[in-house]
């Protein structure tokens, strides 16, 4: 057993008795200016102790959502029609996709953006149209020219209307014409217009016409239309509920769905065609000229281009007349992440979220100043932030976000003017890491600022006291 004078020998703050002492004014000054130090270091180091800080650095990108990158997208064309809006992916290693259409969503807008219907249903295109092979001959038209004045009066007159909107310049227009005009005449001969009443088969030259063609959203030619009396809204001139016509342009199948069209119709009592049980080759015609074109794609993680622009096998454009101006709400890459988890994430970093988006909300509008065939251009360098939060020692969140920096442009092109988006990945990504701080470390650091303080303190007024008694030694002439 160890005595109490024994253990009492181990101590290392042996107590000095208080009459021993000594307590002095600068003393107590030195004592207080140390109190309140230890508590403004103790409160920046609890401060630090509780705030979060990071670390950032550079290092090569290893993404853990593989090869391929999704882009989201939601951009809207006040120009280009629905009926012919393509979205087309592209990259250095060879892909090339067109006319993507399982991820996409098409809406028909007005000049201002606004809806005007429910979802435009493109539906699928046949790879190709069967044309035939009848000579083009003047003297075997069939078919009635149209202006504005008699398409509006025929229109009203006619149970249905079959309109070949038309470019003398255009190919398309050319091979279809002779099969055109000989399967106007062959149903002008079995439903005599002047006595039926129930079809009529027209064309309107569009160089001729530009205002008609205009009201009617023609943008590919030829476009063929079919109007059913009783279905347009004539009060808007250009609100029109028709249907496009995309089957085989051969004299045969013409004249077959003409037939339908009319078998659809009753002959005795002549009831409107609104509705219509044949099996043609058509779809809803666009209500309006523009386009909102939303959805995504996926693409490799190279150099490519998202191009979106007016694209058919079997139609021509006229390039002065396309105008790709757009409005872009959304436009991103990687997976989406959640407003809440994004201004977590602020709260440690918040430079964090400025630019995954940079391209909302922007407008790219234009005003023709630059004449015809305007392409529009936007070169796009995105670069992965990854950040890793710890919520404790065994908590780890990744958060991944694509941000981008775009420079955009106008330019002239011989070519069909189109929207394109240049984008290029760094292989290099930002790594953010949050940097915890343990409590051992924080004590650690309270007990260095308690003790060094108290230290420095007593240093500071041994100094002062030796140096207070030694001048008044010197004062009353004792020398050692």
């Amino acid at each position: 057993m160890f005595s109490s004078s024994k253990i009492k020998s181990v101590d290392f703050y042996r107590k000095i008795p208080r009459d021993l002492t000594e307590a002095s004014l600068s003393g107590a000054g030195l004592s207080i200016i140390a109190a309140l130090a230890i508590m403004f270091l103790f409160g920046m180091e609890l401060n630090d102790y509780l705030t979060v800080s990071t670390t950032t650095s550079i290092v090569v990108d290893n993404s853990s959502d593989g090869d391929f990158l999704r882009i989201d997208f939601n951009i809207s064309f006040p120009a280009l029609s629905c009926e012919f809006a393509s979205v087309d992916v592209s990259d250095v290693l060879g892909t090339n996709r067109l006319n993507v259409t399982k991820t996409i969503r098409k809406f028909s807008i007005d000049p201002h953006l606004r809806p005007t219907g429910a979802e435009f249903h493109s539906g699928p295109l046949p790879h190709y149209i069967k044309h035939g092979d009848e000579v083009d001959e003047e003297t075997n038209e069939g078919s009635v020219a149209l202006n504005s004045a008699s398409f509006d009066k025929l229109s009203h007159q006619y149970q249905i209307l079959v309109v070949n909107f038309y470019a003398p310049w255009c190919y398309w227009s050319t091979r279809l014409k002779p099969s055109w005009e000989k399967a106007a005449k062959i149903i002008k001969q079995r439903y005599d217009p002047e006595v039926d009443g129930r079809i009529l088969l027209a064309k309107v030259d569009c160089t001729e016409e530009v205002d008609l063609c205009r009201r009617n959203h023609i943008q590919g030619y030829p476009s063929i239309r079919i109007f059913r009396k009783g279905s347009d809204v004539r009060e808007t001139h250009g609100h029109h509920e028709h249907e496009s016509y995309y089957g085989d342009r051969d004299t045969d199948t013409l004249v077959k769905t003409m037939e339908d069209l009319v078998d659809s119709i009753p002959q005795e009592d002549k009831k409107i065609a609104l509705e219509d049980k044949s099996n043609v080759t058509k779809r809803p015609a666009p209500l309006s000229g523009g386009c909102r074109i939303e959805g995504y794609v996926r693409v490799k993680k190279v150099p490519g281009n998202l191009i979106i622009s007016a694209r058919s096998g079997s139609h021509s454009f006229d390039a002065s007349k396309m105008n790709m101006s757009h409005v872009i709400s959304h436009l991103s890459f990687g997976k989406t992440v959640s407003p809440q988890v994004l201004n977590d994430v602020k709260r440690l970093i918040p430079y964090l979220g400025r630019s995954h988006d940079k391209l909302n909300g922007r407008s790219f509008i234009n005003h023709r100043d630059l004449d015809a065939n305007v392409t529009m251009e936007h070169y796009l360098q995105v670069v992965k932030t990854e950040v890793v939060t710890t919520k404790s020692s065994h908590d780890h969140r990744i958060i991944e976000e694509y941000e981008y920096t775009a420079h955009s442009s106008l330019a002239q092109s011989v070519y069909i003017p189109v929207a394109k988006f240049h984008f290029e990945l760094s292989p290099l990504q930002v790594l953010v890491t949050e940097d915890s701080k343990s409590f051992s470390h924080f004590l650690t650091n309270v007990c260095a600022v308690i003790g060094g303080v108290f230290t420095v303190a007593g240093i500071l007024d041994s100094i002062f006291h030796n140096t207070i008694r030694l001048m008044k030694k010197v004062e009353i002439g004792k020398n050692y």
